[in-house]
């Protein structure tokens, strides 16, 4: 028997409850795995809440972790018991101390990268890697705004961004996250609660506005920041703590200075066998060389309700991980 974090139907944090399950065997091309380290994001608040719907319940959230491998099911893809793997992407259910996956899902870790390094770093390292080479190539000379740059999804996507060369202008929501923003290697870093951060934004980069804006904060922010792109620059739009997004009439992209408009996909992204094999591969190659996924908070599996909150709540920066 192990422990997962089940829920019985949608709502608040504290519909995410111990339960024993019994795993069994992984069968053929499945592999069992022990957690060590299970990420926790901002699209698991969308699936607890019902934002995103489940197709069934109960359900165990959760989309990344890394651990040990303790069984393999014939035909487990050269994997073998005390291998150390991470993983992100479908099926969900990894708010668990251990589940069983397809083998391909799973990518081996070199030895000299430990699992608080991996683990919780795949979403939003897969993440940043969509963004800077899939939804723009991303290069020297190129102007990126990150809003909510303090947070585990903006440090590392500037962090990224710089090592190839970019300009990062970052956003946040409070002086105090200001520090982590410059930290993470920001140019620049604008209070997005400001009336002309836009305005702004678009004087520094070079009077014509960024090459790519990336809104994760959702509600009314997407629609202002348009304002901050320069013609046939994008913008990419993630999530919506903020609430959802107001309709964006389409002509009104190309009005005066006209931009592209894309809603990436992370799970797509994984779910592509050849973009997720090359996004990790690319993503372990650069954490060995120095690329930091920090911690923004740390709680036992069986706190993850608390994490939930805290997320929810603008609580903390960083990456937000559980521990088994």
């Amino acid at each position: 028997m192990t422990t997962a974090m089940m829920m019985a139907g949608p709502g608040g944090p504290e519909v995410l409850t111990a339960t024993e399950i019994d795993l069994g065997e992984p069968g053929p091309g499945a592999v069992r795995i022990r957690h060590s380290v299970i990420g926790v994001n901002f699209v698991d608040i969308y699936f607890r809440t019902g934002l995103y719907p489940l197709d069934a319940y109960p359900a165990v959230l959760g989309f990344e972790g890394a651990g040990t491998v303790d069984a393999v099911g014939p035909g487990g893809a050269m994997l073998k018991p005390g291998d150390r793997v991470a993983y992100h992407g479908q099926p969900m259910g990894a708010y668990a101390e251990a589940r069983i996956l397809p083998a391909e899902r799973l990518v081996r870790l070199p030895d000299a990268l430990p699992d608080h390094v991996v683990g919780g770093t795949m979403l939003r390292g897969l993440t940043a890697h969509m963004l800077l080479h899939k939804v723009r190539a991303v290069g020297p000379g190129d102007w990126i705004l990150v809003h909510a740059a303090a947070g585990g999804l903006g440090q590392i996507v500037t962090r990224w961004a710089k090592r190839l060369g970019a300009q990062v202008i970052g956003t946040v929501g409070s002086e105090g996250k200001r520090a982590l923003a410059l930290e993470a290697g920001a140019d620049v870093v604008l209070l997005h609660g400001a009336d002309d951060w836009a305005e702004r934004a678009r004087a520094l980069a070079d009077g014509q506005g960024v090459h790519l804006a990336i809104d994760g904060i959702g509600g009314g922010m997407l629609a202002r920041t348009f304002a901050a792109v320069r013609p046939f620059g994008m913008v990419a739009s993630l999530g919506q703590p903020a609430g959802p997004i107001p309709p964006v009439r389409v002509e009104t992209l190309g009005s005066g200075r006209p931009v592209a408009l894309m809603r990436p996909s992370v799970i797509a992204y994984a779910n592509d066998p050849t973009l997720y094999q090359r996004g990790s591969v690319d993503l372990i190659a650069a954490l060995q060389d120095g690329l930091i996924s920090p911690i923004g908070a740390e709680y036992d599996l069986r706190d993850v309700a608390r994490a939930h909150a805290d997320l929810e709540g603008g609580r903390t920066a960083g990456r937000v991980i559980l521990t088994v």
